[in-house]
């Protein structure tokens, strides 16, 4: 009978398959391949009679996916770990948590963007185009930076990275830090909305920073901050009643 490492084809189930795809959740097109592979085999298998049923049949190639995350504090703080100031992990990380830009403008970034305080880009999704402060945290991996490459982002072998390869990049790197997947880097431009909406940062100051034109997409990071605003209030409100105080 046909074996995949030690597991004979004809025990494959459709679980099985799903799991192997869920581990490639941060690399689509690898998942994608994968599924084509492994299709190819049951083919061979069932052209064989050893087995009769299409353990993949309508599974999609992309794993069931629920949205970008948001970075934990404990997943940023192991990752800043792991990839200190200097390295090209940590300055794309930087970008895309300090300013939120996605992939496709971290890659193209130039180091004329860079004016004083500020970077000057042209969004290459929207089209819009946006000045954003630079804070200090991102000041530090500047500093740390040759800026002396056609990009502010370079390869080891001095070009400049593709969009697409920053996915992958991505995921190497979390998985070095010990993180789990779904670490990745348009879940660090989540991640600066979830903060700016915890520290009250309005609708438009989030459309502003993101480059949303869609409010109601900016407004998400808004109702959530506000839910848990409320939520804490109320349930300081029962802790006070239970520790003998009055509700206010």
């Amino acid at each position: 009978d046909m074996v995949w490492a030690d597991v004979p084809v004809a025990d494959l189930r459709r679980r099985h398959v799903k799991e192997i795809l869920s581990e490639r959740v941060d690399t689509p097109h690898a998942a994608r391949h994968l599924l084509t592979r492994i299709r190819q085999m049951i083919v061979a298998a069932m052209d064989e009679e050893w087995i009769e049923h299409d353990p993949t049949h309508k599974i999609s190639w992309r794993p069931d996916y629920k949205g970008w995350r948001a970075w934990t504090d404990e997943e940023r703080a192991a990752f800043e770990a792991k990839w200190p100031i200097g390295t090209t992990a940590r300055l794309v990380y930087a970008l895309a948590i300090w300013q939120g830009h996605r992939r496709s403008d971290i890659a193209a970034l130039k180091p004329d963007d860079i004016a004083g305080d500020l970077v000057r880009l042209k969004q290459k999704k929207t089209g819009k185009v946006v000045a954003l402060p630079v804070l200090s945290m991102l000041r530090e991996v500047f500093d740390a930076t040759d800026m002396k490459g056609p990009t502010v982002l370079l390869t080891a072998y001095g070009k400049p990275f593709s969009a697409k390869s920053l996915t992958g990049h991505m995921a190497l790197w979390t998985r070095k830090a010990g993180l789990p997947p779904g670490c990745t880097i348009h879940g660090l431009r989540k991640t600066l909305g979830k903060l700016m909406a915890e520290g009250g940062a309005s609708t438009r100051e989030l459309m502003d920073v993101l480059g949303h034109d869609d409010i109601t997409h900016a407004e998400l990071y808004s109702r959530e901050a506000e839910q848990v605003r409320m939520a804490r209030q109320g349930l300081d409100a029962a802790l006070r009643v239970v520790k003998g105080g009055k509700a206010k």
